[in-house]
């Protein structure tokens, strides 16, 4: 029997374009209007990435780990790039994550809900318009949704047609995700699979030992005649920043259930530290949409930014609704966290609380590469947990910048990556990441950690 289909309410429709009358940045300088909104009206026709449905189910999970009984790992580029969208890339991402949940599964016995900055994470928010290189004045690379990366003049004007490759290469991207995850890819019984092609260190060494664990564990489990269907999938959602409104809002669509908005570029999407300002276009925006939302929040956060936010996105209370990704920086997370942890706490409130702890490390060698101390990394996790364990709140989840490749971006970890090893293996246009080990590293502090509430 076929669902009744809701008519879209014309004030809710209406109400997704105030935007427009308020003030927005970090968007592109289009030089041909016409070609933007040609290129939104070929995004409103197309299929939705992610569907209402996927939404739904997806602020449950949250609404569990904002209670404390799952975690949250969110994981992938700083910024995708068209280039780097290959199946094998994809795959060792999807790999790594799976990698890490497993850590966090096993050493915390808590369900980990896997969350991918893929499928939709082209656009970079910049600190300028423009950028200089000798005597020459370009404008900014904002990701590969907007412009190239070439520093060269045809290059860098914003190009309205890459939003259409952005969507098709997230397409192509989730059908190989979802490829993986409910395949049998991402079966549990195939925990040593994941580790081919990774070469050997420690924190790979460690990983085995825990496969094999899990294989004993399994073994026993069959033999007492339990039923493992359930491990041969798994879910695995996708975000990104909601930055770029000219590709955002063609991908909203009402849903023919309920009629409510849903933004179908990606399952949950964040705004940024520079663009949540209350009275500005992204924070009224995605009030508007079902989605879960979530909020950057660096040092320089105030308590009545935090009650205020809730208010806008949050207004009646709603689990899995709003996420606090807080990204203060390793030397500055125990003196700024805790106010807003204990604001939070003692109103009626209850986010979602996860820690980005790459963005508020960031340094620039003595050669010029930008780049993360890897110890400042773990230090900010642990302060994490610290904060939240003095205040009797639950530390919901990690948000990080990773790739499942063997780059050298991030200073330190088991192999000591150093300033010679960064003009070897840096990849990243963006920012810094951390690489396949590092990343396991990394979910081994947070699965101690876990095991510690």
């Amino acid at each position: 029997m076929n669902e009744p289909v809701v008519k879209a309410d014309p004030a809710v429709v209406a109400g997704l374009d105030n935007y427009l009358t308020l003030p927005i940045k970090q968007q592109p300088t289009w030089p041909d209007q016409a070609a933007v909104a040609a290129v939104r009206e070929e995004l409103a026709v197309q299929p939705p990435l992610v569907f209402a449905g996927e939404v739904d189910i997806l602020r449950a999970r949250l609404a569990d780990a904002a209670s404390g009984k799952a975690f949250l790992l969110q994981g992938g580029d700083c910024a995708e790039t068209f280039a780097d969208a290959t199946a094998d890339r994809i795959r060792n991402r999807v790999k790594t994550l799976l990698q890490m949940a497993v850590v966090l599964t096993y050493g915390a016995s808590m369900p980990v809900i896997k969350m991918g900055r893929m499928a939709g994470q082209f656009a970079k928010p910049r600190s300028s318009d423009f950028e200089t290189r000798g005597d020459v004045t370009l404008p900014a690379y904002r990701g590969d949704i907007v412009n190239g990366y070439d520093f060269t003049a045809e290059a860098r004007v914003p190009d309205p047609n890459r939003m259409l490759k952005a969507y098709h290469t997230s397409a192509s991207t989730l059908n190989l995700i979802r490829a993986f995850t409910q395949g049998g890819f991402a079966d549990l019984r195939s925990v040593h699979e994941w580790n081919r092609g990774f070469a050997d260190n420690p924190a790979n060494s460690r990983y085995l030992s825990l496969a094999q664990e899990i294989d004993r564990a399994i073994k026993f489990m069959a033999a007492c005649g339990a039923d493992f269907n359930e491990l041969r999938t798994t879910e695995f959602y996708v975000s990104h920043e909601g930055l770029l409104m000219d590709y955002e809002r063609p991908l909203t669509r009402i849903d023919s259930r309920t009629g409510n908005p849903y933004l179908t570029s990606g399952h949950f999407i964040w705004i940024g530290e520079r663009t949540r300002q209350m009275d500005h276009a992204h924070v009224d925006y995605l009030a508007r949409v079902r989605n879960p939302i979530g909020v950057k929040l660096g040092p320089t956060t105030q308590v009545e930014d935090v009650v205020e936010l809730i208010e806008r996105l949050d207004p009646n209370r709603e689990p899995g609704r709003l996420t606090f990704i807080t990204r203060m920086g390793a030397g500055k997370i125990r003196e700024e966290l805790p106010k807003l942890v204990e604001a939070v706490r003692d109103s009626d409130a209850n986010p979602l609380w996860i820690t980005d702890p790459m963005h508020g490390n960031g340094i620039t060698t003595k050669n010029g590469y930008k780049s993360r101390r890897f110890d400042d990394v773990m230090d900010e996790v642990r302060g994490f947990f610290e904060v939240h364990k003095a205040a009797g709140t639950f530390p919901g989840g990690v948000h990080v910048e990773l790739t499942g490749d063997d780059v050298a971006e991030c200073l330190g970890g088991s192999d000591l990556i150093d300033e010679a090893a960064l003009e070897e293996r840096y990849e990243s246009l963006c920012d810094p990441r951390l690489n396949h080990m590092q990343s396991l590293e990394l979910a081994f502090l947070v699965a101690e950690q876990l095991s510690k509430r």
